[in-house]
């Protein structure tokens, strides 16, 4: 792998990750479109570029932690401090009990997708990674998308969430592991559905991905040892990659806030339709032969 080739990656994994356009299908696509033309990078579905794809995932984590620091902060003195009282037997303020109360829910949520999405993920990849089914499910992101910007106001606080708003948030995480749908923009649409407020619905998003993504990003490490693959991508190359995630992503990160905050979500959804209209003519052309849109 080059390094303007790793550039390029990181650039794309750290805009896509937190626009609500499906991050996988954009990563893949950019992979195959880059071998095509005559790339000496590992194929997608190796060892080599699966490792890649998990640490440019770690440098959006990073980009994460940089524009919520002062909540992340804030939430792990609460947390700390409050796991100490109760251990210690005693009493703890409101919002070190908020804050071991998100902690559990952020678990439910977590452990939601894990007994409803991941067992159905390779049925999913199986099932609906193909351009058609991928067109429909981009179609639906642009239709929930859409949504959020016309709800009404909501209402709901973080010390209004209960365990069925981190169930629904849970499920709609889940979902997102159909090819095509955004994880972010169904997990925040979810979050809307449930009445809670656009700030907390975001932040809610992007505080369960911190476990979601390091737990499936373990897994897929497991799997790479265990494949016994050595060398393909150099140390430089997975470096360049991971920074260059992080710089990005902190500021597709903001843009997504700024628009959120403001009602401006379908900006995304007429990408997301216009892409759809892309893979299916692309498919019915031919454009698409031999290029799968996940892995």
């Amino acid at each position: 792998m080059t390094f303007l080739e790793a550039v390029l990656l990181g650039v794309i994994q750290g805009v896509f990750m937190f626009f609500p356009v499906s991050s996988t299908s954009h990563l893949v696509l950019a992979q195959h479109l880059l071998l095509e033309r005559g790339s000496a990078m590992p194929a997608p579905d190796s060892p080599e570029m699966i490792l890649f794809d998990l640490v440019v995932h770690m440098g959006t984590l990073v980009s994460m932690v940089v524009v919520f620091h002062s909540p992340v902060r804030h939430f792990l003195r609460d947390f700390l401090g409050g796991a100490r009282g109760v251990a210690r037997r005693v009493e703890v303020t409101s919002r070190q009990r908020l804050s071991l109360r998100l902690a559990a829910l952020a678990i439910l949520s977590v452990g939601v997708t894990g007994l409803v999405g991941f067992p159905l993920k390779g049925v999913f990849e199986a099932v609906f990674a193909r351009p058609v089914f991928i067109a429909g499910t981009l179609t639906i992101t642009g239709i929930l998308l859409w949504w959020t910007d016309v709800l009404p106001r909501r209402r709901r606080g973080l010390r209004q969430i209960g365990p069925g708003t981190a169930v629904v948030v849970g499920l709609g995480q889940a979902l997102a592991l159909l090819p095509g749908l955004s994880r972010s923009g169904t997990t925040i649409a979810f979050g809307l559905f449930s009445g809670m407020k656009r700030r907390w619905a975001a932040e809610y998003s992007f505080f369960i991905a911190f476990p979601t993504i390091l737990g499936a990003s373990a897994l897929q490490f497991l799997s790479v040892l265990r494949s016994g693959s050595e060398g393909g991508i150099g140390p430089v190359a997975m470096a360049v990659g991971f920074i260059t995630a992080a710089v990005v992503g902190i500021f597709a990160l903001r843009v997504v806030l700024h628009l959120l905050y403001r009602a401006r979500f379908r900006f995304f959804s007429f990408y997301v339709w216009a892409l759809a209209l892309v893979i299916l003519v692309g498919h019915f052309q031919g454009w698409l032969a031999g290029m799968p849109l996940v892995e």
